[in-house]
């Protein structure tokens, strides 16, 4: 009986099998990788760079491999330790002496423009291409774009280069396989592959970040290399990896084509890039947020501030407003607002979709250009635990905090502007509501429920209704100058 069992078994697995319910066969990959490799090679460079540093004359025994290329897990280790004894500490004078590092490239016309990392040729007074031929080429700079990490690279030949060509990354799903090929460690072209891991990752290095993830083995070195689709397209940059140890354990980075293009597009043409401005402040939607607001759900990109004469306020945007819609597209979270904005054409006028005290309000935006150095000062903190002790002070007892009307004393204290208007924070309880949601002393509360706070009746008043009504109240901000929207839910415990 067990026999016939299994037999039947057998046969239905085998049906269902026909039938395609169960795969017949489990395909690890493709075939092969040995035909892209063979083609795609000869388009990807090895960059090799020098600059010059300075050292103690106490170190220039040091052997030659402690000369350590940008990225080395011991990079800032031996930084700060030569820094430390080239200040006075050792005795000589400093010394300056070249060191090299290597990175990776991929030609991208045939008459020479190669595209990179910017961090593998920032600090670089000299840049040798080295072609698979073993063929080394000097290269200049046409063009770097630190946000992005990118760098446009050109160099003169007798005869036209081999070239690939950019394919689109937007089409790119997770598992679908790709081949990544550079120059790990100075071995020369070293071709990997795996499976795209996952899409628009946020690994905070700089404002733009919407990487694609890969378990492609990528090491030191691979950086500014390219990452191929099956078709032989570039649909990435290879840039970072994370590791404890600084080899490869299977999380890669890199930059989506989409991005790339418009970058080195620009630095082809102008050597720079221009960017989108809106000129506002933004932060991300939570779901407290979204429930103060009216809001469906937590998306879109709140306006926490507006400057004045920037593209949004001459086109009526406001603080308060959450921006679902940018140039007709949808703006799932506040971290990806920056990087359409950035992309949009300068002088170009677009349709803003804000949601407003419940109501969707439809805008037009003329997009200026983001200034080459933008400002980031930063006030020296004064605050201090406790007020004055000349303040009056109000309790506001559903938010357990003591608030107080500004005064020149105040703002001196806590360092606040002229044009600063609301009731200062002067004390916070331990275990408060308002505390933990990220009240702090010294904060201006400007706004409660989108109305202008001008007394302490005004915010005690709100904070009763919003607490009576079972809803968040919303509260504008001004921390140094840093206007932020925080939502204080009643009863609830973080």
């Amino acid at each position: 009986m067990l026999r016939f069992r299994a037999s039947a078994l057998f046969a239905l697995m085998l049906a269902f099998s026909t039938a395609g319910i169960i795969p017949a066969q489990a395909h690890s990959g493709p075939p092969g990788f040995a035909d892209l490799a063979e083609k795609l090679l000869p388009a990807v460079v090895n960059i090799s760079t020098t600059q010059t540093i300075t050292a103690h004359e106490d170190m220039q025994d040091m052997p030659p491999d402690m000369q350590l290329p940008p990225g080395s897990p011991f990079e800032e280790f031996f930084k700060d330790f030569m820094e430390k004894h080239g200040q006075g500490g050792g005795g000589g004078a400093p010394q300056k002496h070249k060191a090299t590092s290597l990175g990776s490239g991929f030609i991208i016309d045939p008459n020479g423009y190669i595209v990179t990392n910017y961090h593998v040729v920032q600090d670089a007074d000299e840049i040798t291409v080295i072609l698979q031929d073993d063929t080394n080429l000097t290269a200049k700079v046409i063009g770097k774009d630190k946000k992005t990490d990118l760098a446009l690279l050109k160099v003169e030949n007798k005869k036209p280069l081999p070239s690939v060509s950019f394919g689109d990354s937007d089409k790119v799903r997770v598992g679908d396989w790709i081949m990544a090929i550079g120059d790990p460690y100075g071995l020369g072209g070293t071709v990997t592959a795996g499976i795209i891991s996952a899409r628009a990752r946020d690994i905070n290095s700089g404002p733009y970040d919407e990487y694609l993830q890969t378990d492609a083995p990528i090491n030191r070195g691979n950086s500014g290399g390219p990452m191929f689709n099956m078709d032989g397209e570039v649909v990435g940059v290879n840039t970072a990896i994370f590791s404890p140890s600084g080899g490869s354990i299977g999380i890669g980075f890199a930059i989506p084509s989409a991005l790339v293009k418009n970058v080195i597009e620009q630095l082809r043409d102008h050597g720079h890039i221009q960017r989108g401005w809106l000129g506002v402040r933004i932060q991300m939607v939570t779901q407290d947020i979204a429930d103060s607001l009216g809001l469906d759900k937590a998306h879109g990109a709140l306006v926490s501030s507006v400057s004045p004469d920037g593209p949004a306020g001459q086109g009526g945007m406001q603080a308060g407003d959450v921006i679902l819609t940018f140039d007709g597209k949808e703006v799932p979270e506040m971290r990806r607002l920056p990087l359409m904005v950035a992309e949009t054409e300068v002088g170009k006028t677009v349709d803003v979709n804000v949601f407003r005290k419940g109501a969707s309000v439809a805008l037009k935006v003329k997009i200026g250009e983001l200034a080459a150095k933008e400002e980031s000062e930063k006030m020296e903190d004064k605050q201090g635990d406790q007020a004055p002790p000349a303040a009056k002070t109000d309790k506001v007892d559903d938010l357990d905090i003591n608030v107080s009307p500004l005064t020149d004393a105040l703002r001196s204290h806590y360092t606040i502007g002229k044009d600063v208007n609301g009731l200062v924070v002067t004390s916070v309880g331990a275990d408060s509501i308002a505390g933990q949601a990220g009240i702090e002393v010294g904060d201006v509360i400007t706004e409660a429920a989108q109305q202008d706070v001008k007394s302490a009746k005004d915010l005690i008043e709100q904070a009763k209704e919003a607490k009576s009504d079972n809803k968040p109240l919303l509260l504008l901000v001004n921390r140094k100058d840093d206007l932020r929207f925080v939502a204080i839910t009643f009863g609830k415990k973080k």
